[in-house]
């Protein structure tokens, strides 16, 4: 069974289903984010059932004049022939056009001024201090405007951006907004098709639906411009189109295209010689890797390709041929209209040196395949996607024909399946040193495009120098696309998109306060505008430290080590059981018996600007002395380090993923395996238990490269259980989801002292609607809930694994955790639940997980004394159990957990995928920071802690037994940390991460 992207990917075996980016079961394919997704889909068809995988393509004399209607005359020949050689440019006039062909009259002229404009030119270096002019749709002015042309500007609305940072719109290389549209339905997925390995006639914007859900969301994270690719099932998936996203007045799909291919409006009958005056970048999406196992294996696909080039470069060589007699004057020998065939000039024109391709590879087997490809052919690739193993091979990606191609990375999503295995969070500096361009995307909706700027953001928190970071989501995918004449750097005369943000846009959290799209402004969403409809943005970040660029960590050794051990570095801390002190610690954070938080270092007392930095002693894994130590350092076999103002906190915990039950979520051999599900079928008679209740605990496997950076990044715990959503798991997905089990992230293997913290944490079942695009009928929501209320009302032997544990969730021994999203579900789960207690008399302790709706349900969820895991922290309505969300600023006031938090419900945060769980500590302060300044860092701390824990059962997490892990450079809420070692009292060691 083939394995990839959910987004991307393409079965004979399976029909269409969706798969968490990082989960990637067996069935399908990974993710729909994070991402992650993270949360998505794959094609899965009958391929033989429409045409075989390698199905004869058309030959030359079958293409050579597919067009009849052509009209044949000297002049049009000549005008076609004379087209070949145009290279695509701006047109003539383009920098000092008044009026872009994007504007739309009404539309106000803008001044923003007095603010700090990220340009964008000479490679992101260009910062100016000052003001910046929208007329028209066209920028007219950048940095120093003069007042005749402002005072000559009418209808002029006025900005003071007051200090605050100013960038060009973003732009996302890499999504499948409009053809894999939001809430996913099975009547609007055109992302992939089934037709065969080579579809370059396809076109993306043929099936671009233009109310996914996906837009706004995404220009609230200050996108403005995407390209939207269609899948990577096939070898050639088709033509792609970069689009702006907001709506038009035309409401049309071929409205939004930035700068429409000439070809696209041009009638198949009868052209003018007019028509091939001017030319403009085309687009098109390639595959290659284990996403195109419907069609065969690696080899199938390059031959495949190699045989579809062959074919243009036939048709190619045949135009030039009658071209030159034409050109020569000899009519006489032309035997029919010009030479072409639709299915094949795209590739012809890729041959030329007009179309802009982007190549989803991932390894470097494949990334040699396609250079090859590239030199035999003499085509450029602009840019690999995916490219998990560039890094590795960058004097490779050199050999390419026409020139280096820029690479489309992740920031930290790895892992989830084995062509991602080696990827890395130091790609993006690595190639950068290099000289080789460097774009994040975010592959929308396997991450949601609305968090493009987070992935810049991870990129420079790991190297990427800061310009680079931020040229990386606008100008270097701009410059990529071939058309950074429009968009992606702010400059007279281009199209006018800019988002002028609440701090620095690499500050963790920054948001935009508002977008501009041709100069006509989108956010805050106009008919929303009004006093009653205010969004606050910014609260909290008044101080100049927003403002400026974040300091980061130093990275060089472990880049360097990622490097020298191929991307697979030993992630192991090395542990040292004697005396270790580390100085210039700035604070000191404990737990109380209650698992609050409470500072040791310095006394809250004696608090102040100037505090004087301490030491903290351990010996055996436990703290002997903080503050002022005197003769710490005494000794041989003492290990001393220097914080350098770092902080020491209790560790992070992560829940919600299957985060220590597999190493790669799309190799079963990796995993645990398909269990039971007793809707679906009988559970086999040797469990002897009709619900075939499991438990996670059986199923730990330690040392995950996943669980180990957790740990690396302060996760020390984490509660997994084999429960995932209906939208994740698809067919897959099972009701009654077992036992979870918690264990920290650090350990070795089962056995090693503190591996396991609890056998048995919390009982797990999945409710939702049937999963959106099987071929067969899901399981009845009213099915699920008369299953589960037979199992709680105590109808099963309490014998049983099943009878008892679900007797023990009725009575509130243990919690029941139910994944569900639905505000309606969620209502009839609160009546569930109040009719259990009634005929036993007990308390249940009821938990929602991911709970996407919640929010609407905030005051019942709290009367009824039930628990919610908001599970991504940051929703996204990937199905429609997820259509109602409260998406936060700039777009609504609230989020769910504020809600939530607001009505006394007692609130944890969660993760989908097992790669996200080493950005806990990043979720939960970007939490805050959404939260208006309304969340404490005390109550932040909690959400992945204290209440986590309380929520899902977890007991004896105390200051004697929880791990403290040590921050250099600051603290677990600056991105000026990291984590360089832990100290576990529990275990009688310290793990030391600095090399």
């Amino acid at each position: 069974m083939s394995k990839g992207r959910f987004s991307e990917t393409i079965s004979s075996r399976r029909p269409l289903a969706i798969v968490n980016t990082a989960t990637l079961t067996i069935s399908l394919t990974v993710a729909l984010a994070t991402v992650c997704a993270v949360l998505w889909t794959s094609w899965w068809t009958f391929a033989g059932s429409f045409v075989g995988p390698f199905s004869r393509f058309p030959s030359l004399s079958e293409a050579r004049y597919s067009n009849p209607a052509f009209t044949f005359s000297k002049e049009n020949v000549l005008a076609r022939c004379a087209s070949l050689r145009i290279t695509p440019s701006p047109p003539n006039g383009f920098d000092s056009r008044d009026e872009s062909d994007r504007f739309e009259e009404g539309t106000n002229a803008t001044l923003i001024r007095n603010a700090l404009i990220f340009t964008g030119r000479d490679n992101g270096t260009d910062v100016i201090r000052g003001d910046l002019l929208l007329d028209k749709g066209v920028i007219k002015g950048v940095g120093k405007i003069s007042g005749r042309v402002i005072d000559n500007t009418p209808n002029l609305t006025i900005v003071n951006a007051n200090g605050a940072w100013v960038t060009p719109g973003l732009v996302d290389l890499h999504t499948h907004l409009g053809v894999l549209s939001v809430p996913i339905l099975a009547g609007a997925v055109d992302f992939n098709s089934a037709k065969g390995p080579v579809l370059p006639w396809l076109r993306s914007i043929d099936g671009m639906n233009t109310h996914d859900e996906g837009y706004e969301l995404a220009m609230a994270g200050g996108v403005t411009s995407v390209q939207v690719l269609p899948g990577s099932s096939n070898a050639i998936g088709g033509q792609a189109f970069i689009v702006k996203l907001r709506k038009t007045k035309d409401r049309s799909a071929s409205s939004m295209i930035v700068d429409p291919p000439d070809n696209l409006n041009i009638p198949a009958s009868a052209p003018s010689s007019d028509a091939y005056t001017t030319f403009r970048w085309r687009h098109m999406k390639q595959a290659c890797g284990e996403n195109l196992r419907g069609y065969g294996n690696r080899m199938d696909t390059m031959w495949a390709l190699r045989s579809a080039y062959t074919e243009a470069t036939k048709i190619k060589v045949s135009q030039d041929e009658y071209c030159a007699n034409a050109e020569a004057g000899l009519w006489e020998g032309l035997s029919g209209p010009f030479p072409e065939d639709l299915r094949w000039e795209m590739l012809v024109d890729v041959l030329r040196g007009r179309v802009k391709i982007s190549t989803h590879c991932y390894e470097a087997v494949d990334l040699d395949a396609m250079v090859r490809l590239s030199n035999e052919f003499q085509f450029r690739i602009a840019t690999f996607h995916h490219a998990s193993e560039a890094w590795l091979v960058p004097d490779l990606l050199k050999r390419m024909w026409g020139g280096i191609p820029s690479i489309a990375l992740f920031a930290t999503n790895h892992r989830y399946k084995r062509e991602a295995y080696r990827g890395s969070e130091f790609a993006g500096r690595v190639l950068a040193d290099e000289g080789i361009s460097v774009i994040m995307k975010s592959d929308h909706p396997v991450m949601n495009s609305r968090y493009l700027m987070h992935e810049a953001q991870q990129a420079h928190y790991f190297g990427l120098p800061p310009h680079l970071a931020l040229a990386s989501v606008t100008s270097t995918p701009a410059i990529a696309a071939g058309l950074s004449h429009r968009i992606g750097i702010l400059r007279e005369g281009s199209d006018a998109d800019v988002v002028l943000w609440d701090s620095h846009p690499l500050q963790l959290g920054a948001t935009p306060v508002k977008v501009w799209i041709d100069g006509i402004l989108q956010i805050p969403v106009p008919s929303k505008t009004d006093e009653e409809n205010h969004v606050e943005v910014g609260k909290g970040k008044d101080g100049d430290e927003w403002k400026n660029l974040p300091d980061t960590p130093n990275w060089d050794q472990e880049r360097k080590n990622a490097i020298k051990w191929d991307g697979l570095p030993p992630l192991e801390g090395r542990k040292v059981e004697k005396s270790v002190v580390f100085t210039n610690v700035k604070e000191v954070w404990k737990r109380t018996r209650y698992g609050d938080l409470a500072q040791a270092f310095p006394e809250p007392s004696s608090l102040s600007e100037g505090a004087e930095l301490g030491s903290v002693v351990v010996e055996g894994g436990k703290v002997t002395c903080i503050g002022k130590c005197a003769d710490a350092s005494a000794g041989d076999d003492v290990r001393i380090l220097d914080i350098r103002g770092g902080s020491i906190s209790p560790g992070l915990m992560s829940f919600g993923s299957q985060l220590g039950l597999e190493e790669i979520a799309s190799e079963p051999s990796t995993g645990n395996g398909e269990t039971y599900d007793a809707f679906r079928s009988n559970v086999p008679k040797i469990l002897d238990d009709v619900g075939g209740v499991v438990r996670a605990v059986d199923a730990l496997v330690f040392s995950t490269r996943d669980a180990l950076t957790a740990y690396r990044a302060g996760v020390t715990l984490a509660t997994s259980s084999q429960a995932r959503p209906i939208y994740l798991a698809g067919p897959d997905a099972h009701i009654i989801s077992g036992l979870s089990t918690a264990f920290r992230t650090g350990s070795g293997h089962a056995m090693q002292r503190g591996a396991i913290i609890q056998d048995v944490a919390a009982l797990h079942v999945v409710l939702g609607k049937p999963y959106p695009l099987q071929s067969q009928r899901g399981i009845s929501v009213s099915t699920q809930l008369a299953g589960l209320r037979r199992l709680l009302y105590g109808w099963e032997s309490g014998d049983k694994e099943t009878g008892a544990w679900f007797r023990k969730a009725a009575e509130g021994v243990v919690p029941l955790v139910i994944e569900v999203d639905s505000l309606d579900i969620m209502a009839s789960l609160l009546i569930l639940k109040a009719d259990v207690e009634d005929r036993i008399g007990s308390r249940m302790r009821m938990v929602f997980s991911g709970a996407m709706e919640s929010h609407l349900l905030a005051k019942e969820i709290s009367d009824a004394d039930v628990g919610v895991i908001l599970n991504p922290a940051r929703p996204f309505p990937m199905v429609w159990d997820q259509r109602r969300i409260l998406p936060g600023p700039p777009l609504s006031n609230d989020t769910a957990l504020v809600t939530l938090l607001d009505h006394g419900v007692v609130v944890g945060l969660g993760v989908r995928n097992p790669w996200e769980a080493r950005n806990t500590r990043f979720d939960v302060q970007w939490a805050a920071l959404e939260s208006n300044a309304r969340i404490s860092k005390e109550l932040a701390y909690a959400l992945v802690s204290r209440d986590l824990e309380r929520l899902l059962g977890i007991r004896g997490i105390d200051d004697e037994s929880s791990d403290l892990v040590v921050y250099e450079g600051g603290s677990m809420f600056e991105l000026s940390s990291k984590v360089t070692g832990i100290i576990s009292p529990s275990r009688g060691f310290v793990d030391l991460f600095r090399t």
